[in-house]
C-alpha cells in the first residue's frame, strides 16, 4: 500500500474525501469550542464523527485502488 496513491485529483472520490475531512474538522471545532445545547451539540458531534468515518472510508479505498491515468499516458 503506497501513500502516493492517496493524491489523485482527477478521482473524485479524492475531492470528496478532502472535503468531508475538512467538514469533519469544523463541525468538530463549532462542538468544542461554541456552547450548544446538549441535543444540538450531540447532533454535531455526530456528524463530525460520520464524516471522518466516510473520509476514511474513502482514503482506505483510494490508497487500495490504482489511480485513474489519462488516455495519453497509456
Amino acid at each position: 500500500m503506497k501513500f502516493s496513491r492517496l493524491w489523485q485529483p482527477r478521482n473524485p472520490a479524492f475531492w470528496l474525501m478532502v472535503v468531508l475531512n475538512l467538514l469533519s474538522t469544523v463541525l468538530a471545532w463549532i462542538a468544542r469550542n461554541l456552547e450548544l445545547a446538549p441535543a444540538a451539540a450531540l447532533m454535531v458531534t455526530g456528524f463530525a464523527v460520520a464524516n471522518a468515518l466516510i473520509g476514511l472510508r474513502l482514503m482506505w479505498l483510494l490508497l487500495r485502488d490504482e489511480p485513474v491515468r489519462p488516455a495519453s499516458d497509456a
